[in-house]
């Protein structure tokens, strides 16, 4: 479980590394840079619930004017906290139950496995938000992010 999940985050950082480029190369359109925002935040947000920590002091969803340039960062350092986070769990971490709230107070409780299975999964529609939004903003031609074509490129 521990490789798998490694090499969806190491996907994820790929994927999202990929969509943010051709956003900034799109002029930056607001929705998307909204979109990829939101994508990072969700990440934020959900660590520190899997960590037992506070609720992340970010925005779920960012107001107009956020740069799209400000985001590679924050895709770096969230992949690093979720590599490093994985890499200390053991095999029966990933049936624990984490126990949290979401942003509205409500408690759940939900097994890490699929937690971690949400996080990529979330990634994932959100930036096929952001290709249609680049094509509605004029992208003629989009990255291809598709994890196939990533696991392709790195075993080749």
């Amino acid at each position: 479980m521990k490789a798998y999940f490694t090499r969806l985050f190491q996907y994820d950082c790929y994927a999202n590394q990929t969509i943010l480029e051709a956003i900034i190369k799109a002029g930056g359109p607001e929705k998307a840079v909204q979109l990829m925002a939101h994508i990072l935040a969700a990440q934020q947000i959900w660590l520190n619930r899997c960590l037992g920590l506070p609720p992340a002091n970010v925005e779920l969803w960012a107001g107009p004017g956020t740069p799209a340039t400000d985001l590679a960062e924050k895709i770096s350092k969230n992949h690093d906290a979720w590599i490093e986070y994985v890499a200390r769990l053991s095999d029966p971490d990933f049936d624990k139950t984490i126990h949290y709230q979401n942003l509205r107070g409500d408690k759940w409780e939900s097994r890490l496995v699929d937690i971690l299975a949400h996080i990529i999964n979330h990634g994932t529609h959100h930036r096929a938000q952001i290709g249609q939004l680049l094509k509605f903003a004029g992208a003629e031609n989009l990255p291809v992010t598709d994890y196939i074509a990533y696991i392709r490129q790195i075993n080749y």
